[in-house]
């Protein structure tokens, strides 16, 4: 299986980022750039990680995907 993937993107409690970098808009913008796998970084933050809760789930391959079918 080929994966297209980025590995490090920040969030938006990074420093210097935009509001924007949220779950869905990471999606949307990866789905564009022939993305299949995201990487994200700023994973120790307490609201990220409750973004990420709310926005992932497991679906038994042990890769947490989004409601798109993002994989994380």
């Amino acid at each position: 299986m080929k994966f297209f993937a980025d590995l490090h993107l920040h969030s938006k409690y990074s420093r210097a980022t935009s509001k924007d970098l949220t779950i869905p808009n990471l999606d949307k913008y990866a789905r564009i750039k022939g993305l299949n796998l995201l990487g994200t970084a700023d994973f120790t933050h307490p609201d990220w990680i409750a973004e990420l809760k709310q926005y992932l789930h497991e679906d038994g391959t042990g890769i947490p995907k989004s409601a798109h079918g993002m994989s994380y």
